[in-house]
C-alpha cells in the first residue's frame, strides 16, 4: 500500500503525522499517558511532545488537568482541534493532488512476485 505522509516545517515548529495522531488519541482517551501507551511511546516522550506543540502556537493545542483526588486529564482546546482539522485537510488534499503520479511511480516499482532483476548481483 502507499501512503503518503506530510510533515509541515513551519519556523522553528513541525507538525506531522505522530503529533497529529498523539493530539488525536489525546482527544479521545483524555490523557497524555494513555495517549502514548497506545502509541507506544513513554509519559516523557508524549509529554515532550504536546509541550513543544503548545510552545509553538500563540494558543495551547493542549490543556491539562494535574492529578489528585478528581483524577488529571488532558483535553484538546477549540485551538488544538482546528489544528489537527486543517492538518488533516492538508493532507487530503495533498494525496488527491499526488494520486496521478504516485500511481504512475506505483507502476514503475519492480513487482515483488518477479524475484531480482540485477542477475544475483
Amino acid at each position: 500500500m502507499t501512503a503518503l505522509k506530510l510533515r509541515i516545517l513551519f519556523d522553528g515548529a513541525m507538525l506531522g503525522p505522530g503529533k497529529a495522531e498523539l493530539l488525536d488519541r489525546i482527544r479521545t482517551t483524555g490523557s497524555i499517558a494513555a495517549a502514548g501507551r497506545q502509541m507506544e511511546m513513554s509519559y516523557k516522550r508524549a509529554w515532550m511532545l504536546v509541550e513543544e506543540m503548545n510552545a509553538a502556537f500563540d494558543v495551547p493545542l493542549v490543556s491539562c488537568a494535574r492529578g489528585g483526588q478528581g483524577g488529571g486529564g488532558a483535553q484538546l482546546t477549540a485551538v488544538g482541534s482546528e489544528v489537527l482539522r486543517l492538518y488533516r485537510d492538508v493532507l487530503s488534499r495533498a494525496e488527491q493532488a499526488a494520486a496521478e503520479p504516485l500511481a504512475a511511480l506505483e507502476r514503475m516499482l519492480r513487482d515483488p512476485d518477479k524475484g531480482e532483476r540485477s542477475g544475483g548481483k
